[in-house]
């Protein structure tokens, strides 16, 4: 005699594997509840799916969006020659679009326009996004950021596009588009702007018009977000997610001074000869603050100290690709509450990590570039495995040699040296590659038999991912595809 667990039940315990969408798959093949209740998880936030970035699973997506387009969108597209091919002829188990709650324009085009249908691609993205916009009744995130790729859909007759709580837009999108999100949308939480034109006066209504924002992306590489500041100074006080990404230097950011509600602050530039002006932030206290990222350039190592003099107490990360070892040395001092670290040390500087792992005891995580002019790997293994705290349980090195392969000798003694430490934490031991991520380990048998070897001990787990996979994971919400 089976016995069969609630559907209230079954929808509780599927949704805390939300992001385990590998054991989510393997539900689907259970029986047809259970397939039924993963389908709708896995469609959820299709858009959000690490896997969307592999070969198979945009063309299996794009497949079953065509199956389920309505018969005249399917009518509509073979009248003018748009063939393409679905999983089956049979009709889709589910109505997938319904469940969606987020919609990637711009991923649906770029979906489309990997198959080549040059003039049908609009015609076919079109037809899709209008499907979206009829099915969707509680749309929560809209990705739409390429003006090249407008799409005919009307947003008065999106039914869902009432409940979105967060935007990802570009600038140069219609007036029309951002005059009915004004009226339409009052409850935004994250907007996310890419600036290739000045605000139009709609989008500027947008924005002033949000009850509760609490989250701002801001990137310019050609227009201006300076007419839009005097009204984000509105929102000053609800935003607490302030992430800035610019290549222009006439840009001002004085402003910033004012959210001092901040507990994340990403404040990114290519052009480092305009930070002269942070030293007016190095005085500002964001009582609040617990995240700063500051990568590509950074401000002089003086600023930045000042500024971490004032705001790091309660700073739980800090990640800069500064490698001043003034700065580095300052960390432990004013930051000792920090659990993830990323700052370059240069060859030499093992006693400034040292002194970071003494002093900082609720550090968890660890980026460390290893390499020619770097601290070694064996050099930052015995560093850890000496002097890093209970807390500590991932370890992420990067290094860009696509020919440099870490010591098996080293690695072994590493693992033996962390298994016999008092504390017994699994440790993550994450390699970052800019190119030929295998040859780093994998083109090493020996290693690859010790790293087996402790995996089923249960000593550490090895995560290795290119630098591009690390850098979407640390900006996770910040989706512009061009």
């Amino acid at each position: 005699m089976t016995c069969q667990l609630p559907i209230d039940c079954l929808n509780e315990i599927f949704e805390y594997l939300e992001e385990d969408s590998h054991t989510l798959y393997s539900c689907l093949l259970v029986n047809h509840l259970w397939c039924e209740i993963s389908v709708r998880i896995l469609w959820r936030y299709i858009w959000n799916s690490k896997e969307i970035y592999s070969i198979k699973m945009p063309t299996s997506i794009l497949n079953t969006l065509i199956a389920c387009l309505p018969n005249e969108s399917k009518k509509l597209l073979h009248e003018n020659k748009i063939f393409i091919s679905t999983p089956t002829s049979k009709p889709p188990l589910f109505n997938y679009a319904a469940f969606c709650k987020v919609l990637s324009i711009d991923y649906i085009y770029r979906l489309v326009n990997s198959r080549s249908l040059k003039d049908g691609n609009h015609l076919v993205v079109d037809e899709i996004v209008k499907m979206f916009a009829k099915q969707i009744y509680s749309l929560k995130k809209l990705v739409y950021c390429n003006e090249q790729q407008y799409v005919k859909f009307s947003l008065p007759y999106f039914p869902g596009i009432s409940d979105l709580s967060e935007l990802h837009c570009s600038s140069s999108l219609s007036s029309n588009f951002f005059y009915w999100l004004s009226q339409l949308c009052h409850n935004l939480q994250s907007i996310s702007i890419s600036f290739y034109c000045d605000a139009s006066d709609e989008l500027k209504e947008l924005i002033s018009l949000q009850n509760n924002l609490k989250s701002l992306t801001l990137s310019s590489d050609e227009g201006s977000w300076k007419d839009i500041v005097p009204i984000l100074t509105k929102h000053s006080h609800t935003i607490t997610r302030l992430r800035l990404y610019s290549d222009n230097r006439d840009l001002p950011y004085s402003f910033i001074s004012l959210f001092t509600n901040l507990q994340e602050f990403v404040f990114s530039y290519m052009d480092g000869s305009i930070f002269e002006d942070f030293k007016m932030l190095q005085y500002v206290k964001f009582s609040k603050l617990q995240s700063l990222n500051i990568p590509y350039q950074c401000p002089k190592p003086e600023y930045v100290m000042k500024f971490l003099e004032n705001n790091g107490k309660n700073l739980k990360k800090f990640h800069t690709d500064e490698s001043n070892k003034g700065l580095s040395l300052s960390i432990p001092n004013f930051c000792p509450n920090l659990k993830s670290l990323f700052v370059i040390f240069y060859d030499g500087e093992s006693d400034v990590l040292k002194n970071i792992f003494i002093k900082c005891q609720y550090l968890e995580s660890i980026k460390i570039w290893c390499g020619d002019g770097f601290l070694s790997e064996k050099e930052v293994f015995e560093t850890v495995a000496n002097y890093s705290s209970d807390n500590f349980c991932e370890l992420k090195i990067y290094n860009e040699s696509c020919t440099h392969v870490i010591s098996s000798k080293d690695l072994e003694s590493f693992f033996i040296n962390w298994n016999n430490r008092i504390s017994k934490k699994l440790l993550t031991l994450t390699i970052i590659k800019e190119n030929d991520i295998y040859a780093y380990l994998h083109n090493n048998d020996e290693n690859m038999k010790i790293i087996e070897k402790y995996k089923n001990l249960g000593i550490v787990r090895i995560n290795i991912i290119t630098y591009e996979d690390e850098s979407r994971e640390e900006e996770d919400d910040y989706y512009f595809y061009n």
